[in-house]
């Protein structure tokens, strides 16, 4: 198996042996991550996304069930499944843990076939449920974030803006005349010009953090993080000369030229800034572009 496709595991436990003994069982099909307690398991997870987690109940100062407990707060790791690893088995030790939303228990001393028994299982659930959240948050026709997706990193972006009182940058741009291409020329040839639209983006953008996804029909949004408005205007300024400039070609011997309007926007928010202002202020520069003659950018108004 490529280890770059493995899925990943968080072994949390404070007996060195317990990690030693659970990594040789599953170390030759998952990526292996351990901890040694509650509090450095939490952190691990926030900082790896593991697919599964296996946590030990009893450890010193933070057990597993409350862990989990805490695990369940972090809106990042909530929904990474937890195995519990135990020698308790009591049915009311079972009950507490399901009712914090275990997805399982394994019980010490391992037995090694059941082990990777529960824990396929679990990434089969795992794997399942990340597929369709994916089907969820990508636009099927030109596979990039769709607007919901958007809709969540603008909103934790906006956040650490307020809290580190940096610039946000926000670009929302719309291919002019898109509709009289799908009447000229069919909307097939229509679909291939939103595909080489996106394709201008990873040319134009600088940093992995900067986000760019379809908002609806031909309009597209780019999200960047920490940038004056100076440099969201010279980022639209280079997509819409690039895009100006190419010749489509949406068949051999057939192509066309399109030219698209540009909103911009960046603020430093506050607490008292509104979001929604925010992005309905950067859309009304898009189409303030399109009425004053397409083909340019205009700068919101606040």
């Amino acid at each position: 198996m490529d280890e770059k496709k493995k899925n990943s595991l968080l072994i949390v436990d404070d007996e060195n042996a317990n990690l030693k003994v659970l990594t040789h069982i599953l170390g030759a099909d998952y990526t292996i991550l351990t901890a040694s307690n509650g509090v450095n398991a939490i952190e691990k997870a926030k900082d790896y996304k593991p697919d599964l987690i296996l946590l030990d109940i009893l450890m010193p100062e933070m057990d597993g069930f409350q862990t989990l407990y805490e695990i369940k707060k972090i809106e990042e790791i909530r929904r990474i499944p937890v195995i519990f690893i135990t020698g308790l088995d009591s049915d009311k030790d079972e009950e507490k843990g399901l009712a914090l939303d275990a997805a399982d228990y394994i019980i010490k001393p391992f037995n090694a076939a059941i082990v990777k028994l529960r824990v396929r299982n679990q990434i089969q659930i795992a794997n399942h449920l990340n597929t369709i959240e994916r089907l969820r948050m990508v636009d099927q026709l030109t596979d990039i974030p769709n607007r919901r997706s958007f809709e969540g990193q603008l909103k934790t972006e906006w956040e650490k803006a307020i809290k580190e009182k940096k610039p946000i940058g926000l670009l929302i741009m719309g291919v002019d005349k898109f509709k009289d291409i799908n009447d000229t020329y069919g909307y097939k040839h229509g679909d291939f010009v939103l595909h080489t639209v996106v394709k201008f983006f990873t040319r134009n953008l600088r940093y992995p953090v900067d986000f760019t996804a379809r908002w609806s029909g031909d309009e597209f949004v780019i999200l960047l993080p920490d940038t004056k408005i100076e440099n969201v205007m010279e980022i639209a300024g280079k997509l819409r000369s690039d895009i100006e400039n190419a010749e489509i070609n949406c068949d051999p011997g057939f192509s066309v030229k399109i030219t698209v309007s540009i909103g911009v926007n960046s603020v430093i928010p506050d607490s008292k800034s509104s979001l929604d202002a925010f992005i309905s202020n950067t859309g009304k520069a898009l189409y303030a572009a399109k009425n004053a003659g397409r083909n340019m950018v205009m700068q919101a108004v606040v």
